[in-house]
């Protein structure tokens, strides 16, 4: 009878193909019919140093990490060094006996199985057989150590071609056969090895496999990068940085969408052209990550002022500064929500999970353009980063909305004169709800005078007091015309049962480590937890958040970040005090066991505040 859940991790030095023997794993996994999560670590330098990649296998859909792994696939002793404590109680390590000495590695659990792969011989064996020089080969390593791990846990090899079938496509088709070679030697190797048939982490036989192509293998910038591509997003600015740099390479090899994607000098560089294109009538956008975000501030001011429907993406890392490049954090909440200089209303959303960052990618558009404002998305590295199984988008209800257009081709439009010698619209116009009908250029009556100053209803520049405040006046009356207009379960969502023994309060990735962690602590502790997932910012739903936790018995905020961002807005927008607060800022993601023990630490000892710092 096998097991229901694995944990597997598999390291190396960056630029030896961790990430692609993990995506391989995933797949094979995907295509045996489970559900997987992957949590990918990396570090900012560009090849060398060390990188993991760790995947959790369910049969049903996981949304998070775990943290004790039963199996580790190493190659080289770093990994095996670093990795070794991690490994539960009878778990397994693969490892090369020529640079690994087990009885070296710290912490390394007596119980632990041990199965050495003499990598070499396997890509010797290969060489001979193809004729190949075997330094040409030294990559197959991550595909024999996969290979083994499967055999492990009892996964049927069919499952690997499929999924090399999957990675290796057009030119790279005939790779397929040379990596299948080296996956059956190592199912023979593994086999052979004592212990092999004792190993009790095997698999239980998934019973619903998918059918082919049923199921997505994605990550959330590929997610946000489809939304964009459904919305219609044309022209998407950048400079190279990381977590956005994922998405905009993506897109940027699909032009056969209709979409340009330009790589800039700089994030001033990038900000304005989005903002010149922009005021055209095109679907715009740019993705940056922290430092780029702060040199956009000016910018996205810009767009504020002239009501350009701009949208930007920042994939928050650790910072300040340069900060942590390549780790997760939710440090820049407040930043957002208040970027530039002055006042002006923007729209802020912050999505949870794969299926949040492909609607409010396509959202963001409708919002930009209806209302006629910045809006800025807020993933975070570990959704941009992080690999999961996922049913197919619905994209039924998916409408684009270009919002108040004016066109004289319309019948019945009328054309306003605000001088009696021209015909023409204003582009200002002070209206009740705050959106002034847009003329596009070329419109025949439009006018367009865009300036970063104050201006009158036309575009002109004006200190008047009088018009100073009626323009700002209308601005903000869009958020009111926001907070009415979209949907509640796009704003907040409670999930679980209304009354709890504790309500747990979050924004983005942490979503996923809450909701696999609720029925764990109702099933295995009895302890009753709902989830207050909030998803927009700006305007922040105070009303309907002030009402749930009022209700609730006890509250908890859990964060990636120092400072308790999320639970300062709360209490800035409600008056309400979260009395206890979970963070982490380590630059690593959340687990689904942290926030067990988190539960289980407030609820026994009603302590304040938890710092939570597992993970390399």
């Amino acid at each position: 009878m096998g097991l229901k859940e694995i944990n597997w991790m598999i390291g190396g030095p960056q630029g030896t193909g961790v990430d692609s023997s993990a995506t391989l794993f995933a797949r094979a996994m995907t295509v045996a019919g489970y559900w997987v999560f992957g949590k990918r670590e990396y570090h900012s330098n560009i090849k060398g140093k060390h990188s993991y990649f760790q995947v959790r296998v369910n049969h049903n859909p996981v949304q998070s990490s775990l943290d004790p792994i039963d199996l580790l696939a190493s190659f080289e002793k770093t990994t095996a060094e670093i990795h070794a404590h991690e490994i539960m109680a009878e778990g397994a390590l693969i490892y090369d006996p020529a640079s690994t000495k087990p009885e070296t590695l710290d912490g390394l659990d007596a119980s632990v199985k041990l199965f050495p792969m003499d990598f070499q011989s396997i890509l010797n064996e290969i060489a001979e057989e193809t004729g190949t020089n075997p330094m040409k080969l030294v990559i197959m390593k991550n595909t024999i150590a996969v290979a083994a791990s499967l055999a492990l846990y009892g996964v049927e090899i069919d499952a690997i071609e499929e999924a090399l079938k999957g990675l290796f496509t057009g030119a790279k088709t005939k790779l397929v056969a040379s990596n299948m070679l080296a996956a059956k030697k190592a199912y023979q190797v593994i086999e052979a090895l004592s212990g092999f048939a004792e190993y009790k982490y095997k698999l239980a036989e998934s019973k619903n496999p998918p059918a082919k192509g049923s199921r997505l293998l994605m990550n959330g910038a590929t997610a946000c990068g489809l939304g964009k591509l459904k919305a219609g997003c044309r022209f998407l600015t950048y400079y190279s940085i990381t977590p956005a740099v994922d998405e905009c390479i993506y897109l940027e090899d699909r032009p056969e969408y209709g979409i340009v994607v330009m790589q800039c000098e700089d994030e001033l560089s990038a900000v304005n052209m989005m903002n010149g294109a922009a005021t055209t009538g095109i679907r715009t956008s740019t993705a940056t990550s922290g430092p780029g975000f702060s040199l956009m501030a000016e910018g996205i001011g810009w767009a504020g002022i002239n009501e350009v429907p701009v949208v930007v993406f920042n994939y928050q890392r650790g910072g300040p500064s340069t900060g942590l490049p390549t780790r997760s954090e939710q440090g820049e909440l407040l930043f957002a929500i208040n970027i530039g200089h002055g006042e002006f209303p923007k729209i802020v959303m912050a999505p949870g999970d794969m299926y949040e960052c492909f609607e409010d990618s396509f959202y963001s558009f409708n919002y930009a353009d209806r209302y006629q404002t910045p809006v800025i998305v807020l993933p975070d590295k570990t959704l941009a980063n992080n690999t999961q199984s996922i049913d197919f988008f619905d994209e039924s209800k998916l409408v684009v909305d270009r919002g108040e257009v004016v066109s004289n081709q319309v019948k019945g439009d009328p054309m306003e004169k605000i001088d009696e010698s021209l015909a023409i619209y204003p582009r200002f116009k002070i209206t009740e709800s705050g959106v002034s009908p847009r003329p596009l250029p070329g419109t025949p009556g439009g006018i367009h005078w865009l300036t970063g100053d104050e201006h009158t209803e036309i575009g002109h520049i004006t200190e008047d007091p009088t018009i100073r405040m009626a323009m700002h006046e209308k601005r903000f009356r869009k958020l009111d015309l926001v907070a009415k207009e979209i949907p509640i379960d796009r704003q907040y969502k409670l999930y679980g049962p209304e009354k709890a023994d504790l309500t747990l309060v979050s924004w983005g990735s942490i979503k996923g480590p809450i909701h696999d962690a609720m029925p764990v602590l109702k099933e295995k502790y009895g302890i009753t937890v709902n989830h207050l997932h909030i998803r927009l910012m700006s305007p922040f739903p105070a009303k309907g958040v002030l009402d749930i936790l009022k209700k609730a018995k006890n509250v908890v905020c859990i964060e990636l970040n120092f400072t308790n961002q999320l639970s300062q807005l709360i209490t800035m927008r409600t008056g309400f005090q979260i009395p206890h607060h979970a963070v982490k800022y380590t630059g690593r993601p959340i687990s689904q066991c942290e926030v067990i023990e988190t539960v289980q630490k407030i609820l026994k000892e009603k302590t304040e505040k938890v710092v939570l710092s597992y993970g390399h």
